[in-house]
């Protein structure tokens, strides 16, 4: 009984996990892939008018910290003056924000 309440719970955790993943994708999909790209290189008018970074880079990858994309998906990114990206802080939850940084981090070539 015992074994089979763990295996449960294992499953349960395992199907949240990937309804996480997809949910991930979805908001990536609508939100990130216009400037972002679908693959995460930023290689799109946009991409390249504001020169986003190539997420599937190493060295990209390497010097970003998950507080600062966090902060930046929540806040947004001004330069001049000028607003590079729009603050998404009022429409996604800290569990959607932290799901978009753990999906940008699935970009970097290994």
């Amino acid at each position: 009984m015992k074994k089979l309440i763990a295996l449960s719970l294992t499953l349960l955790a395992a199907g949240a996990l990937a309804a996480h993943a997809a949910d991930s994708k979805e908001l990536w999909e609508k939100n990130c892939k216009k400037c972002h790209g679908p693959d995460g290189k930023g290689q799109t008018t946009m991409g390249k008018k504001f020169g986003v970074k190539d997420y599937t880079s190493a060295k990209v990858q390497e010097g970003l910290k998950d507080e600062e994309m966090a902060k930046a998906i929540k806040e947004g990114i001004k330069k001049d003056g000028q607003t590079r990206m729009k603050p998404f802080g009022d429409t996604l939850n800290e569990d959607e924000i932290k799901g978009l940084v753990e999906f940008v981090r699935k970009f970097k070539e290994k």
